[in-house]
């Protein structure tokens, strides 16, 4: 059982690393380690999906457990099933991954990610597992509370999950608003349309037809060209383009620009500091978020918490100091009053309501909220067999290198993915050029350290 969790889960390559046999022993563990007699399970669109989902069942079912079957469904609507039935639960997705990708969240009861030592205990008993042999034991009716007769229980998540993203805006809609939504082929492409139009606004949907094998292809929120180019032709007022399992969104204004995470969460602190329901007057924000947001927080008086890559450490610290919002770059935004996960639908339903409560545009809200500086991202493929055995040691020297080089005009950023394998460089500085031309000498440094054994 070599695959472990990374940022956001296990993942691995379907085709050949993230098998049913190990699916299901990690459901065994989970199971076990949760303590969960009952276990929610869901999905996106991939074609590896189906059997992978039913691997994790029989996983929890060797370990006592019922598994209930929600089908396709985006990883929030998952979390809040587990919050509100009070049962532990697991989406197979691997997020913004191409199609031949794959991987496993967990949740524990109530709707949250596992924390480091649960995970560590999942860990262990995978590596000591031996394939979980033995009889699938007789474990009842998997019928959740609540379920009308001849309702599924996947129906019955999504609708739960839209009644409750709508409900945040305590009466308030979004009509007059045209937004063009684009489902990356993946979980959203019910949920989104549904909620919106539920809200009074006029929607338009592009990549909505999944196949199995087109989820996040060329589309979604790594991909946001063709959302871009729709919104402009189309004379839309926004555009919301989601990752593969629904749990973070982009947005785009009505001049066809991008608004990232952190300008979302710069455009809902401030709104929020203004109306006071910013708790604590602070947000949480990652090591990649852009230098821009910490100046425009400063420039409100709202104080800035750091953590790690991975929405797990966001919500952690959330919880911790007893604050209500933070989140990625990528577009990974907790409201913690609203949710017990990241939600993309949720996050475009709050963007859109400040801004209509604004009386302004998406453009003009987002371009008021901060100023990014130019960032170049990159990633540097690594081979674990060949990258030398003290990664950190060996990249830190190279990041203050650069660090030294802009002489503190910038920043930098070099740690490896925890979703990849690759190595992730990052370079803030003054103006464009000087932040690529820096990332192009840094990754190169980096490819030249992770060559050397």
């Amino acid at each position: 059982m070599s695959l472990t969790f990374g940022t956001d889960g296990v993942r691995g390559d379907a085709r050949r690393e993230l098998t049913p046999e190990f699916v299901e022993a990690l459901g065994r563990a989970a199971a076990s380690v949760l303590g969960a007699e009952r276990f929610a399970v869901g999905r996106d669109t991939r074609v590896s999906g189906p059997p992978l989902a039913e691997a994790l069942r029989r996983g929890v079912q060797r370990a006592g457990g019922a598994a209930v079957d929600l089908g396709v469904v985006p990883t929030p609507a998952v979390a809040r099933w587990c919050d509100d039935e009070q049962v532990a639960g697991a989406v197979i997705s691997a997020s913004h991954n191409p199609w031949h990708d794959n991987g496993v969240k967990l949740f524990a009861p109530g709707g949250r990610k596992l924390s480091d030592q649960a995970q560590d205990s999942i860990e262990r008993r995978l590596a000591a597992a031996d394939g979980g042999a033995g009889p699938v034991p007789e474990t009842g009716s998997s019928r959740p509370v609540g379920t009308p007769p001849g309702d599924s229980a996947g129906d019955l998540a999504r609708r739960r999950h839209v009644q409750a993203v709508a409900a945040s805006l305590k009466g308030r809609d979004l009509a007059g608003l045209r937004i063009v939504v684009d489902a990356a082929n993946g979980a959203a492409c019910g949920s989104a349309p549904d909620c919106l139009r539920a809200l009074r606004a006029e929607v338009e949907t592009i990549h909505a037809e999944p196949d199995g094998y087109n989820i996040n292809d060329g589309c979604g929120s790594l991909h946001p060209e063709s959302l871009q180019a729709a919104v402009v032709s189309s004379r839309a007022d926004a555009g919301l383009a989601f990752d593969g399992d629904a749990d973070r969104v982009l947005a785009v204004d009505g001049r066809g620009t991008v608004v990232d995470g952190d300008q979302i969460l710069a455009v809902c602190a401030i709104d929020r500091a203004q109306r006071g329901r910013l708790a604590g007057n602070a947000v949480v924000v990652t090591v990649m978020s852009n230098l821009g947001l910490r100046q425009a927080m400063a420039a409100c008086g709202i104080d800035v918490v750091e953590t790690p890559v991975g929405d797990r450490h966001v919500l952690e610290a959330l919880e911790e100091r007893g604050l209500v919002l933070g989140g990625e770059q990528s577009g990974h935004l907790i409201f913690r009053d609203l949710a017990t996960t990241g939600d993309g639908l949720l996050t475009a339903v709050q963007l859109l309501d400040t801004v209509m409560r604004s009386g302004n545009s998406l453009h003009d809200v987002a371009a008021g909220a901060m100023t990014r500086l130019p960032q170049v991202l990159v990633g540097v493929p690594m081979s674990p067999a060949a990258a030398p055995a003290d990664l950190e040691a060996a990249l830190g020297p190279i990041a203050a290198a650069a660090e030294s080089r802009l002489g503190g005009s910038g920043r930098v950023l070099v740690r490896p993915s925890g979703t990849e394998p690759l190595v992730r460089v990052m370079v803030e500085a003054v103006d464009l050029e000087t932040a690529r031309s820096e990332a192009d000498q840094l990754a190169a440094d980096v490819g030249e350290a992770l060559s050397c054994p």
